[in-house]
């Protein structure tokens, strides 16, 4: 907040502005959610991603953070910015409390990558997330996760129980010791439906 108030630092994008781009140009593309579609950030940290789609016209988005902390600097820096469509709170997505509303856009960049990385019981955290997502997540809509400790395989493997992939959201790729990898991994997930 000081290094905000002092000279407008908003803080770390979590990897990367490009990684940003290339989720919010998918979303552009995508003619099935349109611009009013309801929108959370799960982890939104400092609401840049929240910012930059709501210059992209979207108008219906809510970041959650567990941190306190990280919401104020985010209204701090949306209030700046003097965006009226963003929606700040401050809540756990672990919680058996996490609100119900569903959303046509679930996104997270990073927030599954720090529970998994938790010292205490990571699995049942990664299970509690994953039945908090599919609670939210309108049956039509898109869970789009970016992740630089999965691969896409692994994401499919973890989320495979109620959730099928849709696509690969493309990454720059590198080649070492004769295999090919990116930094990161964006995948865009939807729900499973029942086939009765």
């Amino acid at each position: 907040m000081r290094n905000f108030s002092d000279h407008g630092d908003v803080g770390e994008v979590w990897f990367g502005e490009d990684s940003e781009m290339r989720i919010i140009s998918w979303l552009s593309r995508n003619e099935e959610i349109p611009s009013d579609a309801p929108i959370i950030d799960l982890g939104c940290g400092n609401g840049m991603m929240l910012i930059e789609l709501a210059r992209e016209g979207y108008t219906n988005l809510t970041g959650v953070d567990y941190s306190q902390k990280a919401v104020d600097l985010a209204k701090a820096v949306v209030k700046a910015q003097d965006i009226e469509c963003i929606k700040l709170e401050s809540c756990d997505i672990l919680s058996d409390e996490f609100p119900s509303k569903q959303y046509i856009v679930v996104h997270d960049k990073g927030t599954y990558d720090a529970i998994s990385l938790c010292p205490d019981n990571a699995s049942a955290k990664r299970k509690k997330y994953m039945v908090n997502v599919s609670k939210i997540l309108a049956p039509e809509g898109v869970f789009i996760i970016t992740s630089c400790n999965w691969t896409a395989e692994e994401l499919l493997d973890h989320f495979s129980e109620d959730f099928k992939m849709a696509c690969v959201i493309p990454a720059p790729a590198f080649k070492f010791g004769g295999k090919t990898g990116s930094l990161v991994s964006s995948v865009v997930f939807k729900k499973k439906t029942d086939v009765s």
